[in-house]
């Protein structure tokens, strides 16, 4: 089943590279008593992904923030290591918190896997940005496949 406004985040463990080293992080306290905005991508240094997703949303963090929002997080099925590598890579510093989901069981929770396999790429996460409250899901945009236009940093902040 697909998480839908309304619901809350499922309780996930997720995995975040720091400056001090690879970091566990529990859902339940990244999202608690947060504006927080998370968009996932189907994968680090893919395409779309890298020229426009991710840095879509580190041109906008200001923006986001001055909308009210605490957090800009953005989740893939990749692990951390790739995850920091690609924040390197993007220079997003500390703009948008780069989430690893390694296995892909907090993207199977909220019911957004994508299967990649036909690209050598396996399960996956489809492409969505979300707006959640204190751990609860307000605006939930879920891109078609092949598609990029309502996850874009732009449309979240005109939902905001």
């Amino acid at each position: 089943m697909t998480i839908k406004v309304g619901d809350k985040i499922p309780s996930a463990k997720l995995k975040h590279m720091s400056a001090d080293g690879m970091k566990e992080l529990l859902t339940d306290e990244l999202f608690a008593g947060k504006k927080v905005v998370l968009f996932a991508v189907p994968g680090a240094f893919t395409p779309t992904c890298s020229a426009k997703h991710l840095p879509g949303f580190v041109a906008q963090e200001q923006a986001l923030k001055a909308k009210g929002v605490d957090l800009v997080a953005c989740v893939s099925v990749n692990d951390a290591f790739v995850m920091g590598a690609w924040g390197k890579d993007q220079k997003v510093e500390d703009k948008v918190m780069l989430l690893a989901d390694g296995n892909g069981d907090f993207t199977k929770e909220l019911g957004l896997v994508m299967d990649g396999t036909g690209y050598g790429m396996g399960l996956r996460s489809q492409r969505y940005a979300m707006v959640v409250e204190n751990g609860v899901v307000k605006k939930l945009n879920v891109e078609q496949p092949g598609a990029f236009e309502v996850s874009t940093a732009d449309a979240v902040l005109q939902a905001l």
